[in-house]
């Protein structure tokens, strides 16, 4: 199906978005570095059933501060999900969140839980929820000061490393299309802003869990079959003994979205129809 795209203003900021499809409005988070692009090929596949609108948070890409820079803070990345929501209309939403993403959807549903039908966060970064936070915690100081000692690719690498993910620092795979390598190009040049502040801010939020109890039913915690034993999935999976829910198993590792769209499309409609 054709995709549209369009901005709105939002304070100190504008916010970039994708839509495609017909049907209830199902709004996409990207995680960490990532923009829209990224769900170009899973939008087309619920967009069948959704109006399918993703969006390049604030600092990503093409959605761009009024001026210099700023920190990442999740209330202003909550109401920028809120604003998006309300502009788009056919509210509330369905709202699928993943990795920091996951993090930005679990704040907009205990702040503004009228906009918000269910969330699926897919394996947020939830290190504050874990026993003991600390080894993690740890491992972000040691890839800050990577980043800060030896650059960008340094330290993105230890972060693929970090986690049990592989990426090739030299380039794009060489079969990917054009649509594709301007994707892998504008997420690239995200890694330093999401080095030098996101990755800590992303997280070491606590979401509302007081908040999010009080309509647990809305709240779906998957987790990618391809991330047991990886840190995220303990993340995760304190995330939803928190709250009380039992985790769903989604096809894929943490990048189970891009690998496995036919699957993780199929997980994602059973999850929000449940």
């Amino acid at each position: 199906m054709q995709v549209t795209s369009d901005t709105i203003k939002v304070p100190g900021a504008r916010l970039h978005y994708e839509a495609v499809g017909r049907g209830p409005l199902l709004v996409i988070i990207p995680g960490g570095p990532q923009d829209a692009g990224v769900f170009a090929d899973l939008a087309q596949r619920l967009a069948d059933r959704y109006r399918v609108v993703a969006y390049d948070p604030r600092g990503n890409s093409r959605s761009t501060f009024d001026g210099a820079a700023q920190p990442q803070d999740m209330d202003i990345h909550g109401d920028d999900a809120a604003a998006l929501i309300e502009a788009a209309g056919d509210g509330p939403a369905y709202v699928f969140g993943t990795s920091g993403g996951a993090q930005i959807g679990l704040n907009l549903a205990a702040r503004y839980p009228h906009l918000v039908k269910r969330l699926i966060a897919h394996e947020p970064p939830t290190v504050m929820l874990l026993d003991d936070p600390a080894p993690v915690l740890a491992t972000n100081d040691e890839l800050q000061a990577t980043y800060r000692r030896d650059g960008v690719e340094a330290a993105m690498g230890l972060f693929f490393a970090q986690n049990g993910l592989s990426e090739d620092m030299d380039g794009p795979p060489p079969d990917m299309t054009p649509e594709a390598m301007e994707t892998f190009a504008r997420v690239s040049g995200n890694f330093e802003y999401w080095l030098a502040d996101g990755v800590v801010s992303l997280s070491s939020y606590e979401p509302d869990l007081a908040a999010l109890r009080a309509d647990p039913a809305r709240i779906v915690v998957a987790l990618g079959v391809g991330s047991v034993d990886q840190p995220i999935h303990a993340m995760g999976t304190a995330l939803a003994s928190r709250l009380g829910v039992q985790p769903v198993a989604f096809p894929g590792d943490h990048m189970g979205f891009e690998t496995e769209p036919d699957a993780f499309a199929a997980a994602m409609a059973r999850s929000l129809a449940d």
